[in-house]
């Protein structure tokens, strides 16, 4: 049996990059016999880049609706904000002091988004990995299933726990461990780079059709006439399709594209007929729970953050009493 925990940021609606390379995954690892999942949305994380408290509600909903339509069950597994359960941020501050500022001064995706965006630097960027370490270490989770890019903070959340545990030379914290799917690392946005909603290159595939569709069609390609032979391995479109179809349909695909006379329009189109077709139980039950007024998606919400809490009190508990707070 493993513990296995998940968050993703209320920073935006979930994209296909958030569902293809963590919700997915996590929902097919909670199914699996003896697994017991905990997975939250991370609010206290968005005021990082998010101020405006209305549009950060709408996420969480869009958020927990993605986990619902995509089949979390919520009465084997828990689901919750991270704001509702105050653990977080009281760990977070314990941990701080066993974080050297160096280890937060080297955190490759800070650095990043520093560069690409100087204005966003705020300390809670520069202490985000030690928040994100007392949500993993808070529910002795013991898999963490991460994107490549995040393998980094995974990292520092073990040397994290290991400096407690060693100062009081008692296991504390359970040791996690990274989960990374050798396929789905990190989904290419529709500019190539990694797709984010910081990078504003992403698909929202629960937009009305219409809309999705002028997304897709949004998707960077090359100049290569329609006519001619293209290659299949360097083309954005061809690369989310494989993402999401069986090696027959990879296979057709691959033959139009190396046999010319078939255009990136027509490889967006695909995948657009695709994503709708893949994902319409998906897509209808997402719109249901976001209907104004329904209540199912906040009784969700509270029944995981009752059970969330249970849990991380006794970690709190642990701690308060090896550091002498209790």
């Amino acid at each position: 049996m493993s513990r296995i925990l998940t968050g993703i940021q209320s920073s935006g609606r979930p994209h296909l990059g958030n569902i293809l390379g963590a919700i997915l995954p996590a929902v097919n690892l909670s199914q699996q016999v003896g697994n017991e999942s905990f997975l939250f949305i991370a609010d206290l994380h968005s005021l990082t880049t998010l101020r405006d408290g209305n549009t950060r509600r709408e996420f969480v909903r869009a958020i927990a609706a993605t986990w619902l339509a995509f089949g979390y069950d919520t009465v084997k597994n828990t689901l919750w904000r991270q704001s509702r359960v105050p653990e977080h941020t009281e760990l977070a501050w314990y941990l701080n002091c066993f974080t050297p500022m160096a280890m937060l001064e080297n955190a490759t995706s800070y650095k990043d988004k520093l560069e690409k965006m100087p204005s966003a630097a705020n300390a809670g960027l520069f202490t985000y990995p030690v928040l994100q370490t007392a949500d993993i270490l808070l529910y002795d989770a013991e898999l963490v299933p991460v994107g490549k890019d995040q393998r980094q903070h995974l990292e520092m959340a073990r040397d994290i726990a290991g400096a407690v545990n060693r100062y009081y030379n008692d296991e504390v914290f359970v040791m996690p461990e990274a989960r990374i799917d050798s396929k789905i690392m990190t989904i290419p946005g529709i500019d190539g780079a990694k797709m984010s909603k910081s990078y504003n290159n992403y698909i929202d595939m629960f937009l009305p059709a219409n809309e999705l569709y002028k997304v897709v069609k949004k998707i960077l390609s090359d100049s290569t006439p329609l006519e001619e032979p293209k290659n299949p391995d360097t083309d954005i479109t061809f690369q989310l399709y494989a993402l999401l179809a069986s090696d027959e349909q990879i296979a057709t695909m691959r033959q139009k594209y190396e046999s010319g006379g078939y255009g990136y329009g027509h490889a967006k189109k695909e995948l657009y007929e695709l994503i709708v077709e893949r994902f319409a139980t998906e897509r209808e039950r997402f719109a249901e729970l976001m209907v104004e007024g329904n209540p199912e998606l906040e009784n969700e919400l509270r029944a995981g953050e009752e059970k969330a809490r249970a849990v991380a009190s006794a970690t709190i508990s642990r701690v308060r009493r090896v550091m002498g707070f209790n």
